[in-house]
């Protein structure tokens, strides 16, 4: 689980999906934005917070992205403030039956994880 933000951010592999679809107009400024904010908190590689903005998850991200914004939060704020709130919450016991990932970690650390996986499943499937 280590980070290295130094290298070069991987481009979406859902443009009509996933954050990057959310995010419309935005989606160029905020991919960097989100891609680097989630690999520094939750200590995972770019590539698999890749698999996770491209998720459905990271529609649901996006989302509240949006949400800020429409509040009247600058994009960078936005997508600060979503991450941390991701990182405050926990997963619960009923997500952790539904969908494999330990019960008690940060909700975005368990999503990105869980994107990942099911990005290499899917690539050897």
């Amino acid at each position: 689980m280590s980070t290295n933000t130094n290298t070069a951010i991987p481009a979406t592999e859902n443009e009509s999906w996933g954050f990057w679809g959310t995010m419309r107009g935005y989606a160029s400024v905020a991919w960097p934005l989100a891609m680097t904010a989630i690999a520094e908190a939750t200590g995972e590689s770019l590539e698999d917070v890749r698999a996770f903005l491209d998720s459905k998850a990271g529609r649901h991200f996006a989302d509240e992205v949006c949400g800020h914004q429409y509040h009247g939060q600058t994009l960078p704020d936005a997508v600060a403030n979503t991450v941390a709130a991701w990182m405050r919450m926990t997963i619960k016991r009923r997500t952790a039956i539904d969908y494999g990932i330990p019960h008690g970690l940060p909700y975005l650390t368990g999503f990105v994880m869980h994107a990942a996986i099911h990005d290499e499943t899917a690539e050897r499937g």
